[in-house]
């Protein structure tokens, strides 16, 4: 019985290696296709968010910790992920590209590109990652909410459940104002790093 419980064991431990080698040839051989379809969605946000930009940039100066800290200091649960800098043909900064996780989303995190010019008008949104309520918070995606945030120079954006009545106020999503506040938190996220290191420069 011993010996048929060894076998049984040696056999099973076997399999397992061969499994783990056969899923570990498949990620290899998927990984590139991945990471270029992920690239391409994250060039795509970045050249809705700033339609000027002839190419983007990595901002050398990011640094994600630093960023957390200030976040946290000023109280959003948000993670900017990295920051580029938005250039025309002539290698000039027209502003800056953020991607940044909202973590308060209703149904999980939302991941989002936010495009921010240098005088500290926000050009928009274009998410990358949403798993929210269809029909309620996937309304985030959709002209009506994120053409509120679009062109508009405030210190930061504030939700309201009527109509606005000045430039920082943001009509929630009828029935999703969870999903309405977490994407002007995460824009907002942008807007403190923007004007705590990067106002007026030119990196």
């Amino acid at each position: 019985m011993n010996k048929k419980i060894v076998h049984d064991a040696l056999i099973l431990f076997a399999f397992t290696i061969v499994l783990g080698l056969l899923l570990g040839v498949v990620y290899g051989v998927t990984k590139p296709s991945i990471d270029k379809v992920n690239e391409e969605k994250t060039q795509n946000a970045y050249k809705q968010v700033f339609t000027d930009a002839d190419h983007f940039t990595d901002y050398a100066d990011f640094d994600a910790d630093a960023a957390q800290t200030l976040l946290d200091e000023n109280g959003y649960s948000d993670e900017i992920e990295t920051v580029v800098a938005a250039q025309d043909a002539s290698e000039n900064t027209l502003g800056y590209v953020f991607t940044v996780t909202a973590k308060d989303g209703s149904q999980g995190s939302i991941t989002f590109s936010v495009g921010i010019q240098n005088d500290g008008t926000v050009n928009g949104y274009s998410i990358t990652s949403i798993s929210e309520t269809p029909g309620l918070g996937m309304k985030a995606q959709e002209e009506d909410f994120y053409g509120q945030f679009e062109n508009k120079k405030v210190d930061s954006f504030t939700v309201v459940k009527s109509a606005p009545s000045a430039d920082n106020e943001i009509e929630a999503i009828s029935g999703s104002t969870i999903t309405s506040k977490a994407m002007a938190n995460g824009v907002n996220a942008c807007l403190t790093y923007f004007q705590n290191v990067l106002a007026g420069g030119t990196n």
